[in-house]
């Protein structure tokens, strides 16, 4: 008792003075005016891209604590989103001086602002060698790997040193669904990987307790340096370093105390860690290896499985077990493949992670070697790529589980109650009996009625969020596709479900973020042959940004003609021109880019974000807007033009548009137009994904039966 009121105080404290730094009226006052001043910063951990911005040059999101800002001296944490060259290679650790706009913070964390810059930052003077040591290391690294294929030549960076600058969105996405993607990220395991090889080493040349101690605590420092020491590695090299002092000294008991006196540092020394998923996720598999692990382990070896089999059985099962209840009250779901696939994939995570660092170790002395134990590395890498594939594919994988504290706190509480059930062979063939029923409840949605995608579909409204992303079935696995959405993720996701592997046309109807900041989850991971756009040159950071992403691909990209068209496969694509409309309410939505698109015989209006203008220009122009199918403009928006919705006359209407908006999308009057004329209306953010289905002669519309969707 004496030691967890101890443990909370400290916590309190540590809090306490971090609160009272952040909340300086000082610093208030700057938030409050926007003001824009002259500051000092230390970068804290290495500048990422933002995702889903688009710009005439790339925006970083940089982590720093600002030291200095006009003449007030303080040490918070900030987050930076700057632009401009100078900020893509910083390493932590290293101050910077830049003029800056201040910001609220979101709730709930320590940081003080939220800083914008548009300009380079001027050096305050070299990081530290190990950051530099660091930073020559993890670029010889990539080099090493360059020759490889995408997929696998971008994995292996992420699971030696946690870079996945490179990383397929295809693939990042399958290591999600299947519960691998902690794979990805420096992890205690990365560390006990490394630094178990050298224990191995060790105990093979028989070195002492202390020496052996010695060579891995020098293993351990190697490699934070190597993965750069910010704040989750050091967190991952801590509970690394518990797991391999039990394994090291053979007593799980001592090993338990180093891991609450680690997570106690750790809180104290950055209280923010204690709303960390992370952070959580780290704690609970350290903590699952060493409590769990060793029954399991004993329990199968009492069944005559090999020694070696049972503990690479028993450890990602461990793991598994104790991080399931968080995952699942992040994501909402409850992946069924997540221990399989991860019980697939251990063999071939200390070779791939092994070869890695070796490259990169021998990457500034011998380049040449670098690349061989790269491809050395490929290898297992390409089995944990297949096993994501295969894994993400499979039916019923995943099941909805509720979100939350509640659905953590129940599925950890279902799993006390298995894991002491266990023991009775009673409990251990209900339990077998109720998941073979619950599996097989699930499936028949999936496999027995056909599965996803529905045979015979023609078009599909992609669940992106608040953005568009339409595909277009040309046959033999083939697509047009007609808008990105938001996010790479959510296209590449809905692309995969189709079987699409190749999009002969991706068409672009605007510049707007919603409709291209998914580019590169189209572009990535299968041949598209080429990117058409709409004329209308603006918003010129939107077009810039479209070239960007197809240049980075090797794909050429020009502008729709004023009439005429493309035929693809089973897909006939009509441009609707009209003169360009100017002084309008958004004059580039009123420019988009209008196709009527046939797809065997089935008529399909693609209206991009045009509005009422631009929809009585076409009335008045007499063209034929009329179509069986018909993409809401504009994500429903009320700037509809009545009578141009009765001329289509669709039999279907689909509005892509996303939940809990703040535009108030999709309009109840434009809705209630539709239905009033007998058109069935349906909306991503209420079905998911949907497929228009020409079968018999006979138009429909399928939803998902992926229940997560």
């Amino acid at each position: 008792m004496a030691g967890a009121f101890l443990g909370v105080l400290c916590g309190a404290a540590a809090t306490g003075a971090r609160l009272a730094a952040r909340d300086a009226p000082e610093l208030a006052g700057l938030v409050e005016r926007r003001a824009t001043v002259s500051v000092e910063l230390t970068v804290a951990d290495d500048p990422r891209p933002a995702a889903g911005v688009t710009g005439r040059e790339q925006t970083w999101v940089v982590a720093a604590h600002l030291e200095s800002a006009g003449e007030l001296r303080t040490d918070v944490r900030v987050l930076l989103l700057a632009t401009g060259d100078g900020w893509r290679g910083l390493l932590p650790g290293q101050r910077v001086r830049a003029e800056v706009r201040f910001g609220p913070s979101r709730g709930g964390d320590l940081r003080a602002a939220v800083l914008s810059a548009n300009a380079p930052p001027v050096l305050l003077g070299e990081a530290s060698w190990a950051q530099r040591a660091a930073g020559g290391l993890r670029a010889g690294l990539q080099r090493a790997c360059a020759p490889l294929d995408a997929a696998v030549g971008g994995l292996l960076p992420g699971l030696v040193v946690g870079d996945t600058s490179r990383l397929d969105p295809a693939v990042d996405q399958s290591f999600t669904d299947t519960g691998m993607t902690h794979l990805t990220a420096v992890s205690g395991s990365n560390v006990a990987i490394v630094t178990g090889a050298v224990l191995l080493l060790a105990r093979w040349g028989r070195a002492g307790p202390r020496l052996t101690a010695l060579l891995c605590a020098v293993s351990v420092v190697g490699f934070v340096i190597l993965a750069r020491p910010s704040p989750s590695v050091v967190r991952a090299a801590a509970m690394g370093g518990v797991a391999l002092l039990a394994l090291a000294s053979g007593r799980s008991r001592a090993a338990l105390p180093a891991l609450a006196a680690a997570v106690v540092v750790l809180l104290v020394v950055d209280p923010e860690l204690a709303a960390d998923a992370g952070f959580a996720l780290s704690v609970l598999a350290t903590a699952g290896l060493l409590l769990l692990a060793p029954p399991l382990r004993d329990a199968l070896r009492r069944r005559r499985v090999p020694p070696g089999v049972a503990e690479a059985l028993a450890v990602p099962t461990a793991a598994q077990l104790a991080c399931a209840p968080v995952v699942a009250g992040i994501s909402g779901t409850l992946s069924l493949v997540a221990v399989p696939a991860n019980l697939v994939a251990v063999p071939a995570i200390a070779p791939a992670t092994v070869t890695g660092v070796a490259a990169a170790l021998l990457s500034p002395v011998w380049p040449d070697g670098a690349e061989f134990a790269a491809w050395l590395g490929s290898w297992p890498a390409w089995w944990l790529v297949t096993v994501a594939r295969v894994g993400s594919e499979l039916p019923a994988g995943v099941l909805p589980w509720p979100g939350g504290a509640p659905g953590a706190l129940l599925l950890a509480g279902l799993t006390v109650l298995l894991l002491i059930g266990f023991r009775r062979p009673a409990v251990r063939r209900l339990a077998t009996v109720i998941a073979l029923a619950a599996m097989l409840g699930a499936l028949p949605v999936r496999v027995l009625a056909g599965g996803w995608p529905p045979d015979g579909w023609v078009a599909v409204a992609c669940d992106v969020g608040q953005g568009d992303a339409t595909v277009l079935n040309a046959g033999g696995g083939a697509a047009v596709v007609v808008d990105a959405g938001p996010r790479p993720a959510d296209v590449d996701r809905c692309l995969r479900g189709l079987g699409v592997d190749e999009v002969p046309l991706l068409v672009v109807s605007h510049f707007h973020l919603d409709h291209i900041g998914g580019l590169d989850g189209v572009l990535s991971g299968r041949r598209v042959d080429a990117v058409v756009t709409t004329s209308w040159p603006e918003p010129a950071t939107g077009r810039d940004a479209v070239a960007r992403a197809a240049a980075a691909h090797r794909v050429p990209v020009s502008d729709a003609p004023a009439s005429g068209g493309w035929t693809v496969g089973d897909v006939r694509i009509e441009v609707l021109g009209s003169e360009p409309v100017r002084g309008t309410r958004s004059d580039p939505n009123n420019n988009s880019l209008l196709l009527a698109a046939t797809v065997r015989g089935v008529r399909v209006l693609l209206t991009g974000d045009a509005e009422t203008e631009r929809q009585r220009a076409l009335l008045d122009a007499g063209t034929d807007v009329s179509a069986q199918v018909l993409k809401v403009s504009h994500h429903g928006s009320a700037y509809q033009e009545p009578a141009f919705l009765d001329a289509v006359a669709p039999r279907i209407a689909l509005v892509s548009v996303g939940r809990d908006n703040d535009y108030g999308h999709p309009s109840p009057s434009v809705l209630a137009r539709l239905t009033g004329h007998g058109t069935r209306v349906l909306r991503t953010d209420v079905s998911g994904d949907l497929a228009v289905v020409l079968e018999r002669g006979k138009l429909s519309v399928v939803l998902p039966t992926r229940p997560f969707e």
